[in-house]
């Protein structure tokens, strides 16, 4: 499973409230809040329909790359 970070606007990465985004390629994913002892419990997460699902945990919110949900640009 690839998994590629990106924060949606510069202002982002410096606001607590705001939640990571992670772009994936597969509408299943795993989430363990990457902090070792101190993340959660694993858990599994399926992509619906709506291209994204939230981790209930660390609100990390997964995106499936291609979907309607993935609003990046892609004239880079």
């Amino acid at each position: 499973m690839l998994i590629a970070a990106a924060m949606t606007n510069s202002s982002a990465a410096t606001d607590p409230f705001i939640p990571e985004i992670r772009f994936v390629d597969t509408p299943r994913v795993a989430c363990d809040g990457d902090e070792g002892p101190l993340g959660h419990p694993r858990v599994y997460m399926q992509i619906d329909e709506h291209g994204f699902v939230d981790c209930g945990y660390c609100d990390r919110r997964f995106i499936l790359t291609g979907s309607v949900a993935d609003t990046r640009d892609n004239d880079a």
